[in-house]
């Protein structure tokens, strides 16, 4: 189950990103599915793991085109709702010449989720509950609360990382982040996988177990209970780093759901990750 963002993505293809006051000349767009919330529950989906989507869209093209992207990967959407009124969420990321982007999103509709959409008897019927920062925090905490008293694992995939305002870290299972994420919540700069290392066994102290990406120096995890797993990125060629870490979350939570071990969960989320980086955009689904 996935309680998130849904975002209308416009995707732009440029040699590089503008600078303050300075105009590209691009060389194409195209429309893409998003949302973090959307994009993880396609990913948990993907695996084979009947998934539910709790969201909420506008009443306007860009929410028909999200709805129906979530039809077309199989996710049950009876929990999303569809509000007047309000615009759906939207986002602009600009790609430049390597394959890495920068974006603006417009939250929209998704800051108008309430948390009853998630009602108990979905809540009830999950094994896994994936969370990102892209929603108000008090709807992620009201859900996770429920989360654990119904022995619900909860993955909190804290991105765009933000200080916490509520008792949110004590209903986390498992904490997601990436270098900088994690430097925000506290850890020292992550630079390398020595480093995300260092970090994970710092932040555990605040959650059940810790995941730290490191980008291309791969990826290290950690748990209270002392377990401990590092991974190194699978060498491929950068086609777009664009919705790699959705990806590995929501591939990471549909394995756990299915009963694998850690090492193993990770290492799928891995490689799936790395299959994304290395496939163009143009060959994605949209």
């Amino acid at each position: 189950m996935v309680v998130g963002s849904l975002h209308y993505d416009i995707m732009v293809d440029a040699p590089a990103r503008p600078r303050k006051g300075e105009t590209v000349a691009g060389a194409s767009w195209s429309p893409k599915f998003g949302g973090k919330g959307g994009n993880q529950a396609l990913a948990a989906r993907g695996q084979g793991v009947p998934t539910a989507m709790v969201g909420a869209v506008g009443s306007d093209d860009f929410g028909a085109a999200l709805l129906a992207g979530l039809d077309r990967g199989g996710v049950d959407r009876s929990a999303v709702a569809t509000l007047p009124g309000v615009g759906s969420g939207m986002s602009v990321a600009i790609f430049d010449a390597e394959g890495d982007y920068g974006a603006v999103i417009v939250s929209g509709s998704n800051l108008a989720i309430r948390a009853n959409q998630a009602h108990d008897e979905l809540l009830r019927s999950a094994k896994v509950l994936i969370l990102q920062n892209e929603i108000p925090e008090a709807i992620n905490e009201d859900v996770a609360r429920r989360a654990r008293q119904f022995g619900v694992k909860t993955i909190l995939n804290a991105a765009p990382a933000r200080a916490f305002e509520t008792a949110l870290p004590g209903y986390v299972d498992i904490l997601i982040v990436n270098a900088i994420e994690a430097e925000m919540l506290g850890s020292t700069p992550v630079r390398s996988l020595a480093d995300a290392e260092g970090a994970a066994e710092l932040l555990v102290s605040r959650f059940g177990a810790v995941v730290v990406t490191a980008g291309g120096d791969g990826l290290a995890f950690q748990d209270e209970a002392g377990g401990k797993v590092s991974l190194r990125s699978i060498p491929v060629k950068v086609q777009s780093t664009h919705g790699a870490g959705d990806m590995f979350v929501g591939t990471l939570a549909a394995r756990l759901a299915l009963g694998d071990d850690m090492l193993t969960a990770l290492s799928v989320a891995n490689q799936q990750a790395a299959k994304l980086v290395s496939t163009p955009e143009s060959e994605r689904g949209r």
